[in-house]
Protein backbone atom coordinates (compact mmCIF):
# COMPACT_ATOMS: atom_id res chain seq x y z
CA UNK A 1 0.00 0.00 0.00
CA UNK A 2 1.23 3.77 -0.80
CA UNK A 3 1.39 6.93 1.38
CA UNK A 4 -1.05 9.29 0.91
CA UNK A 5 1.47 11.72 -0.21
CA UNK A 6 2.18 9.00 -2.83
CA UNK A 7 -1.28 8.90 -4.13
CA UNK A 8 -1.70 13.23 -3.82
CA UNK A 9 1.79 13.17 -6.56
CA UNK A 10 0.05 10.74 -9.06
CA UNK A 11 -3.28 13.29 -8.84
CA UNK A 12 -0.75 15.95 -9.31
CA UNK A 13 1.21 14.03 -12.04
CA UNK A 14 -2.31 13.62 -14.07
CA UNK A 15 -3.66 17.25 -13.78
CA UNK A 16 -0.11 18.53 -15.20
CA UNK A 17 -0.79 16.12 -18.01
CA UNK A 18 -4.19 17.19 -18.20
CA UNK A 19 -2.96 20.76 -18.87
CA UNK A 20 -1.51 19.95 -21.61
CA UNK A 21 -4.52 18.40 -23.67
CA UNK A 22 -5.99 21.09 -24.49
CA UNK A 23 -7.46 20.11 -27.72
CA UNK A 24 -7.96 16.69 -26.52
CA UNK A 25 -11.05 17.35 -24.37
CA UNK A 26 -12.04 13.34 -24.20
CA UNK A 27 -8.21 12.57 -23.10
CA UNK A 28 -7.75 16.10 -20.67
CA UNK A 29 -11.47 14.84 -18.89
CA UNK A 30 -10.18 10.75 -18.34
CA UNK A 31 -6.89 12.57 -16.94
CA UNK A 32 -8.95 14.65 -14.87
CA UNK A 33 -10.81 12.07 -13.61
CA UNK A 34 -7.81 9.96 -12.63
CA UNK A 35 -6.71 12.50 -10.56
CA UNK A 36 -9.85 12.78 -8.76
CA UNK A 37 -9.75 9.18 -8.14
CA UNK A 38 -6.52 9.44 -6.69
CA UNK A 39 -7.38 12.19 -4.45
CA UNK A 40 -10.02 10.39 -3.22
CA UNK A 41 -7.46 7.49 -2.43
CA UNK A 42 -5.31 9.93 -0.84
CA UNK A 43 -8.17 11.08 1.61
CA UNK A 44 -9.22 7.75 2.41
CA UNK A 45 -5.73 6.75 3.06
CA UNK A 46 -5.04 9.32 5.19
CA UNK A 47 -8.70 8.82 7.12
CA UNK A 48 -7.49 5.12 7.40
CA UNK A 49 -3.98 6.11 9.19
CA UNK A 50 -6.03 8.19 11.70
CA UNK A 51 -8.60 5.71 12.91
CA UNK A 52 -5.62 2.70 12.45
CA UNK A 53 -2.06 4.06 13.48
CA UNK A 54 -0.81 0.73 13.69
CA UNK A 55 -1.24 0.22 9.74
CA UNK A 56 0.94 3.18 9.01
CA UNK A 57 4.00 2.86 6.55
CA UNK A 58 7.38 4.98 7.80
CA UNK A 59 6.25 8.35 7.86
CA UNK A 60 2.99 8.46 7.34
CA UNK A 61 1.88 10.58 10.46
CA UNK A 62 4.53 12.96 9.79
CA UNK A 63 3.65 13.36 6.32
CA UNK A 64 -0.13 13.39 7.79
CA UNK A 65 1.01 16.31 10.18
CA UNK A 66 2.05 18.13 7.11
CA UNK A 67 0.11 17.80 5.00
CA UNK A 68 -2.98 19.30 7.21
CA UNK A 69 -0.63 21.86 8.41
CA UNK A 70 -0.81 23.09 4.54
CA UNK A 71 -4.32 22.69 4.16
CA UNK A 72 -4.67 24.71 7.36
CA UNK A 73 -2.41 27.70 6.50
CA UNK A 74 -4.23 27.78 2.96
Amino acid sequence: MKKASEYRLHAEECRALARGMAKNHEQRDRLLDMAATWDKLAAERADLIRRHPELALEDDHREEGASEDRAVGS
